[in-house]
């Protein structure tokens, strides 16, 4: 369930539009190992395998530190910083792409659209051009707004459920060294 929330939050986040940010992909990549992790743990207890639950316990605790890590560094991210990520992410686009990204956020240009447009720029395709005064909000103010509240959502759910995976790694541990119920109980542990 940690696993699909994550990806759901990461997928929403990044579902929006917005280029160029490379921790909700890392967010989205943890979540799918550890979706996966999750399924070898599963099939690691209901088989009372000491090897398989040995390396769920050993991955999710290498898990628990890149989630841990991911989920820091999406809640560190100051806008300072978001702003100079876009900045450099906008210059990178094609201008089909910056025109997709106009017109999917109905917006206009990354900063200021007004102070008029290189030779080479389509005009903006917005749908706020066509209403009455014209007046666009810029793409980077949008974009900032959305990427802000979508990092800390999911840097706060990953922080959260890091720890639990603690506690799968200790619970992992503990049920490791029970002996099997349907084994022979004069055999040997």
């Amino acid at each position: 369930l940690v696993a699909l929330l994550l990806i759901a939050v990461a997928a929403w986040g990044r579902g929006f539009g917005v280029p160029g940010v490379p921790l909700i992909g890392g967010a989205i990549a943890v979540g799918v190992v550890l979706l996966l992790l999750a399924l070898l743990g599963l099939l690691g207890a209901a088989r009372h395998h000491q090897v398989l639950l040995f390396f769920y316990m050993i991955i999710l605790g290498l898990v628990f530190l890149v989630q841990f890590g991911v989920s820091c560094s999406c809640l560190a991210i100051d806008r300072s910083r978001q702003e100079r990520l876009f900045s450099s992410a906008w210059h990178i686009l094609s201008n089909e792409t910056r025109a997709e990204l106009e017109r999917r956020l109905d917006c206009c240009g990354l900063r200021n659209r007004s102070a008029g447009p290189p030779a080479e720029l389509p005009p903006c395709p917005a749908g706020c051009k066509s209403l009455p005064g014209g007046r666009c909000l810029t793409c980077g103010e949008k974009m900032l707004r959305h990427s802000d509240e979508a990092l800390k959502i999911l840097g706060g759910v990953g922080l959260f459920f890091s720890f639990t995976e603690i506690l799968g790694v200790w619970l992992a541990m503990r049920y490791r060294n029970q002996k099997d119920p349907r084994a022979n109980p004069s055999a040997f542990l």
